[in-house]
């Protein structure tokens, strides 16, 4: 028997986005429908942020027993149990689950369906026995591991984000298909909890990032072990004995334990029968204006499903440029350009605004590129962490980017993402006090940096000074 449903909003994906403008929506006094056919909370609480952050910390915790020699303590090979630091990651995230939960949801008045979703109709979705009509429907499915088209990949039993956190059994030897975020931060993870790690990169390992701050953290994870190899495509995946063969594009040929696909994402409208709704889509997305709102008026998309920046606090920001809309009739638009990023590698890198290549191209000779060491922080000498540098990118006084690599990194770049977002001078931050000794410090010494010429390198302000001196009294 059908169930129809009418309401205010219809969400489909209770990821971050999707969570977001649930709960925003149904507590500001709108009806509102969410569908669900996964797991709630998504991949970011399920199979992404949250589980690889727990797995890094175990990591970091083995790799601090192995490095404290320069701090006075003797090193110790630690004794790791792989299936209990999977606990822990089970325990991390059955920890936050609640507040993801259709309990809770259910809890602030929202329908929730645990089905599978289509449009039948502009104005219409399928669920299971459920028919939800609705004002306004919202498209938060995310995405998913994309699987490249390698000869022979569907031979071998190959791992993701998806299923890596479930493997209790450490592997003997980790290959990694892809040198983004997530490739090289399990990279990592993996070898300081006692893998050998190869990763294999057809471009540019981190190319996202600013070439001097990516190439910070790939000789960090290599003086760690890890293997990088760059600018290779894998022509060919076999079994072989028990093991899995990776032949690249050169003829080299290298035989691992488990492997580990990185390679991307692909966002996840397939199924959704959008011609129906009238919802123009490609391969990377639903196509979105800047406020979102697709080809049909009363559809929206967020988050990954919208294209661009796959990160769960964009699709977080996302929500509230659809709430804005959809709930108070107030008109918004998604800026990007103040949306900060970061790899959990040791040490971090974080990005918000332009990279310096980037900001070259937009303000040629108007950008001025600031550059601060964190040997000259002194937090970072005293816990013995001084591998890392900022810069920052500043047209006309005010900063249009930020890079930072280094221990901290993604916490430090708050900083540069508000003041981005606000349009903050860089004399307000010249004259914020912080407290000593912290690694932010870097941060005002890299503001520093775009002052003293006009301090201490002016002759006419020495001029001045001296002529203020023979006044005083």
């Amino acid at each position: 028997m059908v169930t129809r449903i009418r309401t205010d909003i219809c969400i489909i994906g209770a990821g971050s986005g999707g969570l977001s403008v649930a709960a925003g929506a149904v507590q500001m006094g709108a009806r509102v429908v969410l569908i669900e056919a996964g797991e709630m909370g998504g991949d970011c609480l399920n199979a992404g942020c949250v589980p690889s952050k727990a797995l890094i910390a175990a990591a970091k915790v083995a790799q601090a027993m192995r490095t404290g020699a320069s701090l006075g303590i003797a090193a110790a090979e630690p004794v790791i149990d792989h299936g209990a630091v999977k606990d822990h990651v089970a325990r991390v995230i059955a920890a936050i689950a609640p507040v993801d939960s259709q309990a809770r949801f259910e809890g602030l008045g929202v329908t929730v369906i645990r089905e599978r979703a289509r449009f039948t109709a502009p104005d219409e979705v399928a669920a299971g026995d459920h028919v939800i009509h609705a004002r306004r429907f919202v498209i938060a499915t995310g995405s998913r591991p994309f699987v490249p088209p390698i000869p022979g990949i569907d031979t071998v039993p190959y791992l993701t984000n998806e299923t890596i956190f479930a493997l209790r059994e450490r592997p003997d030897h980790l290959i990694i298909l892809g040198g983004g975020p997530i490739g090289m931060e399990m990279a990592q993870a993996h070898r300081r909890l006692g893998s050998e790690v190869t990763v294999i990169e057809a471009a540019r390992a981190m190319g996202r990032d600013d070439p001097d701050l990516a190439g910070v953290v790939l000789a960090a994870v290599r003086d760690e072990g890890v293997r990088i190899l760059e600018g290779q495509p894998v022509v060919r995946i076999a079994a072989k004995k028990g093991a899995i063969e990776v032949t690249l594009g050169d003829g080299t040929q290298l035989t691992g334990s488990h492997l580990l696909v990185a390679a991307g994402r692909a966002v996840a409208v397939d199924g959704l029968n959008l011609e129906a709704a009238g919802v123009a889509y490609t391969r990377k997305g639903v196509t979105v204006g800047p406020n979102l709102r697709s080809t049909n008026r009363r559809v929206y998309a967020v988050g990954d499903a919208a294209g661009g920046l796959q990160f769960t606090h964009v699709a977080g920001y996302h929500a509230g440029v659809v709430i804005r809309q959809i709930v108070l009739g107030l008109p918004a638009r998604a800026n990007m350009s103040h949306i900060p990023w970061a790899t959990y590698t040791d040490p971090e890198l974080a990005q918000v605004g332009l990279t310096e290549a980037d900001a070259r191209k937009v303000h040629g000779d108007a950008l001025t590129v600031l550059r601060a060491e964190f040997a000259h922080n002194d937090r970072a000498q005293a816990g013995a962490t001084t591998n890392g540098l900022i810069k920052v990118m500043v047209v006309k006084g005010r900063p249009v980017g930020a890079s930072i690599v280094g221990p901290q990194a993604g916490e430090l770049i708050a900083l540069w993402a508000l003041a981005i977002s606000a349009r903050v001078r860089l004399s307000a931050i010249a004259g914020t006090v912080l407290p000593y000794p912290t690694l932010n410090e870097v941060s005002k010494r890299a503001v520093g940096a775009y002052f003293s010429p006009k301090l201490f390198d002016s002759p006419l302000l020495k001029r001045a000074v001296r002529v203020i001196q023979r006044l005083l009294p």
